[in-house]
């Protein structure tokens, strides 16, 4: 079972959930330690005082914050749990909003809330179905390691658990990032969303998620440990290329994630269903447009109907 890494309560209106915060997640990484190449001794982080010029303990050491170029203001831990501000002993709920309206990347690291005994029993089941129900999930603030944080509570498998959360000024503006105007083919567009259809899976199972880099590290370690040369790099068949030809790559993908499912590997120039079929009906107007004689169609119709075809597709 793991640690509890903080214990408060939940603060819903005026409704009190006493809780334990546990992690929700564990790190299978394998570690290394930092080591002298000469003799293979270890190499370790000491903790020293400036001024005596000696190593110091735990015990003795503590916060300080460096104001100006020579003072240096202590701060106790005490002075810390004991400031004015309700959300160093609670986790308060501020709103409850659509998960769909907070951006992924302002999410964090994920904790399991768990009720603190059988007094906090019936508020919690209250929280828990209450979110069920209303399908929304609460942003809450609370005050972790020296600062204070707003988080994310939801529920899975009848457990709330809590995300800790960015603050919308953490969150960088990416718009310089984007790419210029690129030009897309509608065949294009409809392609990928072919390939999209039959990577679409229903759960994360299988053999594609497991961590293959931790079970490689294993196999040099293993290897170095008997004597023997860790197993390298298999040469590929045919290396990658540059891609050139979009459509031809996409087609290929397509093909490929057909027959990893064991189905026809076939890939028809037009993707079926809903994008093919649209395709198809905008290039079949065009078309037609094409063959009417220009002395018949006034300019203004055309630029409307040239215009309509050229219509983007809806999100």
């Amino acid at each position: 079972m793991p640690r509890t890494v903080w214990s408060g309560a939940i603060s819903f209106g005026l409704v009190t959930v006493p809780i334990h915060v546990v992690s929700a997640t564990e790190d299978h990484s394998i570690r290394f330690h930092q080591v002298h190449l000469e003799d293979m001794s270890r190499v370790r982080v000491r903790k020293v005082c400036e001024i005596e010029d000696r190593e110091v303990a735990q015990s003795e050491i503590g916060k300080g914050y460096q104001w100006g170029k020579d003072t240096i203001i202590p701060v106790l831990d005490e002075e810390l749990r004991d400031m004015p501000l309700p959300t160093a002993k609670a986790i308060e709920i501020e709103a409850f909003v659509p998960l769909r309206s907070i951006d992924p990347i302002q999410i964090g690291d994920g904790y399991y809330l768990e009720p603190a005994g059988q007094v906090a029993a019936k508020p919690y089941k209250l929280l828990r179905q209450a979110l069920e129900r209303s399908s929304k999930v609460a942003v809450a603030k609370y005050a972790w390691s020296g600062r204070e944080r707003l988080g994310l509570l939801r529920v899975r498998d009848n457990v709330i658990v809590l995300h800790s959360m960015r603050w919308p000024d953490e969150v960088r503006d990416p718009s310089s990032l984007a790419p210029g105007t690129v030009e897309l083919t509608d065949d294009e567009i409809a392609g990928a969303e072919q390939l999209i259809e039959r990577m679409t899976r229903d759960d994360l199972e299988g053999p594609e998620f497991v961590d293959r880099y931790n079970d490689a590290v294993a196999e040099v370690i293993k290897a170095k440990r008997a004597g023997a040369e860790p197993p390298g790099v298999p040469e590929e068949a045919e290396p990658p290329g540059r891609v050139v030809d979009l459509m031809a790559a996409l087609k290929e993908s397509v093909a490929k994630a057909r027959a990893s499912r064991g189905e026809d590997a076939t890939v028809h120039d037009l993707p079926p269903g809903r994008a093919g079929t649209q395709t198809a009906k905008r290039t079949g107007k065009k078309a037609a447009a094409r063959k009417q004689p220009a002395e018949k169609q006034p300019a203004k119709k055309t630029a409307a109907k040239k215009t309509a075809a050229r219509k983007p597709r809806s999100a």
